[in-house]
Order: C-alpha cells, then structure tokens, then sequence
C-alpha cells in the first residue's frame, strides 16, 4: 500500500508547490483515515519563529484533499469551497503527524477532518474541509 500511496505523493511534489515544501511520508492508511508525516520547514515560520497559522492550513488541506485523491484512484480532485480551521498551539520547525478522517462524502460533495500534532503527539490544529468533488487529471 505504500508503494501505491508513494505514486500520489510524487505527484503532488511534482504538480504542487506545498508537496515540495512539506515532505509527506505515509504512515497509515484504512479506508476512510490517512495518517501522514510531514516537516514544517524554516521558510514556514513566522516572525516569532512558529508555524505561520496559514502553513498549518495549507498542509491540513493537502492531507484531507490526497485522503479524497487516494480512495477515488485519482479519478476525482477536490475543490474547496470551506477550510474551517481551529488552532490548539504553536507549532515549531520540524516534524509533525498529519491525520484525515472522512466525515461524510456523497456524490457531489465530500466534508473532511484533518488534524495536526506535534512531537509531543499533541493537537495542534483541526481543519473542517467541504469540497465539491471535480474530475481529476491525475496520470497514473
């Protein structure tokens, strides 16, 4: 299944500025739940040396749009039409667990939930995603 998820992945560095800047790994995937390693990157902070509020969002989105890419086999690409974030505390450089969770997902329009840990393994931020579901140009 890695190998599988690896090929989104490269796509998204590829075809996507955030793919290159957050590094995703795979760590878990079940149906309906996709958990990521990513890195906040020195370039992502901001001048009090956290993690600039729109940088946890930015890759919040990534993480809750490649759960919707991967189960559809990159048939469908996600357009946002809500990001509802909530941020718990800062984040610093470094590494940090993504998750996605697929609240609910119909023909048309698909709503996820992302969060953000630290370190330490503490929520750092929730991000409520609504999408209307579009064909994708994904290349296999």
């Amino acid at each position: 299944m890695k190998e599988e998820f690896q090929k989104y992945l490269d796509y998204h560095k590829v075809n996507g500025g955030t793919g290159k800047i957050f590094r995703f790994e795979i760590l878990e995937y079940k149906n309906g739940f996709l958990k990521l390693k990513g890195i906040f990157p020195s370039e992502t902070l901001n001048p009090n040396g956290t993690v600039q509020g729109g940088q946890m969002n930015s890759m919040l989105d990534d993480v809750t749009s490649l759960l919707l890419i991967y189960e559809s086999r990159g048939s469908i690409y996600p357009n946002s039409t809500n990001l509802h974030s909530v941020h718990h505390r800062p984040l610093f450089e470094g590494e940090v667990t993504a998750t996605a969770q697929v609240i609910k997902k119909g023909k048309k329009i698909a709503t996820v939930k992302g969060e953000l840990f630290n370190s330490d393994g503490e929520i750092a931020a929730t991000l409520l995603h609504t999408a209307v579901i579009m064909k994708s140009n994904f290349r296999k």
